[in-house]
C-alpha cells in the first residue's frame, strides 16, 4: 500500500477572520466556478472565482460584488444565503474557494455535494437558522469589515454583534478537520493492520 498521500489541509480549532457576503440564494457551482475555467490547472482557476458576476466582458470589476470591495481582501469565512453550492457536482467550487483563502462557509443550507466536498477539502461548511444568517448578512452590509469567529471544539459561532450560536456536525468529519486529516489519511494510519489482513488473506485463501 502506497504512503505518499499527505494530509488534506492544516488542523483547524478555532478561526477569527473577516467574511465575505454573498446575498443571493440559490448559488450554484457553475456561477461559483464556471465550466468553462475547468480544463485549466488548479493554480489558474484561483482567478476565476465568481468570474461572470464578478468581472465585465472587458475584465474589470463590476463595482458592488462583495469580492472586489477592499474589505474581502483576506476574508476567510463566506457568509451565504440558503442552498449555497447547489447545482453539478463539481469539486472545482470547493476547491477554487478553499485556494482563494477561505475555510469556514456559513449558510442556512448547502448542495449536498458541495457540503461533503467542503470536509473532503478541509473546508468547514456550516448550517445556522436563516434568521441568524439574515441578521450576519444584513450587519455586513453595513460594516463589510466585521469579523466572526467559528471554534469548532465547542461548535460556536460568534457573531459581529457579539452573539454566540451553536451548530451541529458530524462527530467524525470534525475530528478530521480538528487533526487536519481527510479520509486517505486517516486510512492510511491503519496501513500495517491491512498490509497484515492482506498477507493472511492471500496465506489462507490462496485459490483466489
Amino acid at each position: 500500500m502506497s504512503t505518499e498521500h499527505k494530509q488534506q489541509s492544516r488542523p483547524f480549532d478555532r478561526l477569527t477572520a473577516s467574511a465575505v457576503a454573498i446575498d443571493q440564494p440559490n448559488v450554484d457551482t457553475d456561477q461559483i466556478i464556471p465550466a468553462r475555467f475547468l480544463a485549466l490547472p488548479r493554480a489558474e482557476q484561483v482567478s476565476h472565482l465568481f468570474n461572470d458576476v464578478r468581472y465585465r466582458e472587458d475584465g474589470s470589476p463590476r463595482e458592488g460584488f462583495a469580492l472586489n470591495a477592499p474589505t474581502a481582501k483576506g476574508a476567510q469565512i463566506l457568509i451565504a444565503e440558503r442552498n449555497f453550492g447547489c447545482g453539478s457536482s463539481r469539486e472545482h467550487a470547493v476547491t477554487v474557494l478553499v485556494d482563494n483563502g477561505f475555510r469556514v462557509f456559513i449558510a442556512p443550507s448547502f448542495g449536498d455535494i458541495f457540503h461533503n466536498n467542503s470536509f473532503q477539502n478541509g473546508a468547514l461548511p456550516i448550517r445556522l437558522p436563516a434568521e441568524r444568517i439574515r441578521e450576519m448578512l444584513d450587519h455586513l452590509a453595513r460594516r463589510p469589515d466585521a469579523s466572526i469567529t467559528v471554534d469548532l471544539e465547542s461548535q460556536t459561532v460568534t457573531g459581529p454583534d457579539n452573539w454566540t450560536q451553536s451548530f451541529e456536525i458530524d462527530g467524525f468529519r470534525k475530528q478530521c478537520l480538528l487533526q487536519g486529516t481527510d479520509d486517505i489519511s486517516l486510512t492510511l494510519t491503519y496501513a500495517d493492520a491491512i498490509a497484515a489482513h492482506e498477507r493472511r488473506a492471500a496465506a489462507e485463501c490462496d485459490w483466489l
